[in-house]
C-alpha cells in the first residue's frame, strides 16, 4: 500500500448492509461475496470502503500511520462527531497518545504476572467444571455455565474488582461494541441503560474501588511513578474491563461450539492437552468473536490500485480475513493440526489486543479441566446467537457432556 494517488481503479460497489441481522447471524456468504468482488469494495449504504481479504486487512492493521484509530474504530468519525464516552487510550488512540498506556499494560500483563495466576485459575476451572457436571447433570448451557461463568469469576478478580455487580460487565461490553456500528436498533435497544452501566463501570475504575493486589492497582501505581497521568489511569482500567470480558467469553463459547460440532477434534485435544491454546486460537480464527473494526485514512491511500480518499472510513472485516482461502487452506474447517498464528482475531500491529495472553490462559485452564473430565461434548439443541454490531456473540449453547470414567 502506498500514499501515491497517481493511478486509481474504481472499486466495485455494494449496497449490502454488513450490520443487517441476516449478515450478523450468518456473515460468511457476504464475506465470500466481498472477497470475490475485489480487494476494496465501496459500501454505498454507509459510504465506506470495505476490506475483506486477508492481505489488505493485515496491511491496514499494521499501518497505523495511514489507517488511523484516533478518529474512532467504529463508523462514527471523532473528527466530526462527539464520542459517547471518552475514547479508549488503547483502542481509539494513536502514537504518541497511545504509547504510555500500552507500555504500562504490556508490563502489567507480562508472563510473570500470568504465571502467578495459572495455579489459582486452574483450581477455579477444575472446581467450576466439577460443579457443573455434578450439579447440572450431563446437559447444561455451556455458554452461561462455562464460557460466561469462568471469565466473570477469574478476570475481575485479577483486575481487583469486588464481588458485587459483575453481571454489569457483559451488558456494558455489549453496549460498547454495538456503538462501533451504525445507530441501528441494536444501539437503540441499549440506550436506556447507557447512563446506568457507564456510571457503574466508571465507579469500578476508581482507585478506592479496587483491591490492592490486582491489575487495576498496578495501573494506578504506574500513575504514582509518573508512567501515566492520574487522568489516564481510570481510562486504562476501563479498557481492561471493556475489552477483557466479552471477547474472551465469546471466544470460549466459540471454542466449545467447535468441539461440540467436531468430536474428532475433541478427541485429539484429550489425547494432546497441550493443544488447548492452539484450539482457542483456531476457534478465534474460525469464528472471529470480533468481526469488524474501522480505521480512517490519514491521506489519499492507494490500496491495491484503488485510491481511498483522506478522511474516509475504512471497514476491516476481520472475520472475512480469517477465512480467506488465499491465506488459509480449507478455511471453513476447524482443525487443531493447523497453525492458526497470523489470524487477525486479536488485531495486529501496535493496536493488537494487549490482553490476548490473558484470554489464552483462561481458555487453556478451562479447556484442560474439561478435557480431563469429559469424553465427549455434543449439542442437544440449536446454538443461538446474540446479535451485536461488532461481536459474533452467543446467547445459548445447549450441550450434553459425557463424563469420563478416567476422571
Amino acid at each position: 500500500m502506498t500514499t501515491s494517488p497517481e493511478t486509481s481503479v474504481a472499486p466495485p460497489t455494494s449496497d449490502a448492509d454488513p450490520f443487517a441481522a441476516e449478515h450478523l447471524e450468518h456473515p460468511e456468504p457476504l464475506h465470500r461475496a466481498l472477497r470475490e468482488a475485489g480487494p476494496v469494495v465501496h459500501l454505498t449504504r454507509y459510504d465506506v470502503h470495505a476490506l475483506a481479504r486477508y492481505r489488505e486487512v493485515h496491511a491496514a492493521l499494521v499501518d497505523w500511520q495511514h489507517f488511523q484509530s484516533g478518529a474512532g474504530v467504529g463508523l462514527a468519525n471523532f473528527h466530526h462527531e462527539q464520542p459517547w464516552r471518552p475514547p479508549s487510550l488503547l483502542l481509539e488512540a494513536d502514537p504518541p497518545r497511545h504509547d504510555a498506556p500500552r507500555r504500562v499494560l504490556r508490563e502489567i500483563l507480562a508472563p510473570p504476572a500470568l504465571h502467578r495466576l495459572r495455579t489459582s485459575w486452574q483450581a477455579v476451572a477444575e472446581e467450576l467444571v466439577d460443579t457443573v457436571l455434578t450439579g447440572r447433570g450431563e446437559e447444561f448451557d455451556a455458554f452461561t455455565e462455562l464460557a460466561t461463568a469462568f471469565p466473570l469469576r477469574v478476570f475481575p478478580d485479577a483486575v481487583g474488582l469486588g464481588p458485587d455487580g459483575r453481571d454489569n460487565l457483559l451488558p456494558y461490553g455489549n453496549m460498547a461494541f454495538n456503538a462501533f456500528g451504525p445507530r441501528n436498533h441494536l444501539v437503540e435497544a441499549d440506550a436506556h441503560r447507557v447512563a446506568e452501566l457507564s456510571a457503574w463501570v466508571n465507579a469500578q475504575c476508581r482507585r478506592e474501588a479496587l483491591s490492592e493486589d490486582g491489575f487495576g492497582a498496578r495501573i494506578w501505581a504506574a500513575a504514582d511513578h509518573g508512567d501515566l497521568t492520574y487522568e489516564q489511569a481510570p481510562l486504562v482500567v476501563r479498557s481492561l474491563l471493556t475489552a477483557g470480558v466479552d471477547t474472551t467469553v465469546h471466544g470460549l463459547a466459540a471454542t466449545l461450539y467447535a468441539f461440540a460440532t467436531h468430536p474428532d477434534q475433541w478427541e485429539l485435544l484429550r489425547e494432546r492437552p497441550e493443544l488447548a491454546r492452539v484450539a482457542f486460537d483456531e476457534a478465534v480464527r474460525w469464528q472471529s468473536p470480533v468481526q469488524t473494526f474501522f480505521r480512517t485514512a490519514t491521506a489519499d491511500i492507494n490500496v491495491s490500485g484503488t485510491i481511498i480518499p483522506e478522511g474516509t472510513k475504512i471497514l476491516m472485516l476481520l472475520g472475512s480475513a480469517n477465512r480467506d482461502p488465499d491465506r488459509w487452506d480449507d478455511p471453513d474447517r476447524f482443525d487443531l493440526t493447523r497453525d492458526p498464528s497470523g489470524h487477525v482475531g486479536f488485531g495486529m500491529g501496535i493496536h493488537q489486543c494487549v490482553g490476548q495472553h490473558v484470554a489464552r490462559l483462561e481458555a487453556e485452564t478451562l479447556l484442560t479441566a474439561l478435557a480431563q473430565r469429559v469424553d465427549r461434548i455434543e449439542l442437544t439443541g440449536t446454538a443461538r446467537r446474540h446479535l451485536n454490531n461488532t461481536l459474533r456473540s452467543w446467547a445459548s449453547l445447549p450441550v450434553r457432556a459425557h463424563p469420563s470414567s478416567r476422571s
